[in-house]
């Protein structure tokens, strides 16, 4: 039970972060969904920084569990990405659609890569 508050009190961190930031107002006219983009590659560092936090300082499974499962995973948002390239691809930019999940994939994995190098 403690560990579902934990991850449910992480969640909330991440959402209000996430919702904070989606107010910046950006919004490039091409379209590209570029705050979905930014917040998903930097939830990618940040697990990848905790990941390799924990397997090299042994952080307590708590904290790891807050910040991995919750904070992470209520910052960072699958379901918003895949409905705006579904979005693009209704507006026929279905090249600008392919390019995001391209970057979007590539980018998150190095920048967990990226993390772990760091630690």
């Amino acid at each position: 039970m403690a560990e579902c508050l934990i991850v449910g009190a992480g969640g909330a961190v991440g959402a209000v972060l996430r919702y904070l930031i989606g107010l910046i107002p950006l919004n490039p006219e091409n379209g590209f969904p570029i705050k979905t983009f930014l917040i998903n590659v930097a939830g990618c560092f940040v697990i990848g920084l905790v990941a390799a936090l924990a397997a090299r300082a042994s952080l307590n499974p708590r904290i790891t569990l807050f910040l991995k499962v919750g904070i992470c995973g209520g910052f960072t948002t699958f379901s918003s990405f895949a409905l705006e390239t579904e979005q693009l691809m209704a507006k026929g930019a279905v090249w600008m659609a392919v390019s995001y999940v391209a970057a979007s994939v590539l980018c998150g994995i190095l920048a967990v890569f990226a993390a772990q190098k760091l630690l």
